[in-house]
């Protein structure tokens, strides 16, 4: 709550052009997000619309930087295993047959996402991810599952925009209900 606060002081205490740079930051944050933020930007006195489109941006373009960032490692990753694979196949077998064991630590965590996926797919973890984790670290494991940029992005976005809209119109609601 400290950080929101903080956040809402900002607000409050630098010039009008400058506020909505401040809503578009707390929306970059975790746990703050496109949701956290327009509620920031509203109680903190920027016109409801102006608060969600830079709401939106900032918890976008943060998520954007992490999808594009996790597929780079995850290419990078898929391409050392498949190098080093055809260096132990060449050298023997039984080199080839330990290699996944390595990998069975997180293997119970990867499954349970795993069914998650393919139970809700890629709208359905975007849309209802929000509701358990930050739409960064969704965003992240759809990549780190092998998703393709694009589709993320495309449902994140939605996502985004559908979540920070709900809270835009219910913060404001209550706020110029109250003025």
């Amino acid at each position: 709550m400290n950080l929101i606060e903080t956040f809402q002081g900002f607000v409050a205490q630098v010039p009008e052009l400058v506020q909505p740079l401040i809503v578009a930051l707390a929306g970059a944050i975790p746990f703050i997000e496109g949701e956290g933020a327009v509620s920031i930007g509203i109680i903190g006195g920027i016109h409801p619309v102006v608060a969600a489109i830079a709401a939106m941006v900032g918890n976008f373009l943060c998520v954007a930087v992490l999808v594009i960032a996790s597929s780079g490692a995850r290419t990078a990753i898929v391409n050392r295993n498949r190098s080093r694979e055809a260096v132990l196949a060449g050298t023997s077998g039984a080199a080839v047959e330990s290699a996944p064991a390595e990998s069975e630590r997180g293997g119970a965590r990867k499954e349970k996402f795993q069914r998650a996926f393919e139970r809700y797919g890629v709208p359905g973890v975007s849309l209802l991810g929000p509701l358990l984790l930050p739409t960064q670290f969704t965003a992240t494991m759809l990549a780190a599952a092998g998703v393709g940029k694009v589709r993320i992005l495309i449902w994140q976005a939605v996502a985004i925009i559908g979540w920070t809209t709900i809270v835009a119109v219910i913060v404001g609601s209550a706020v110029y209900a109250i003025r």
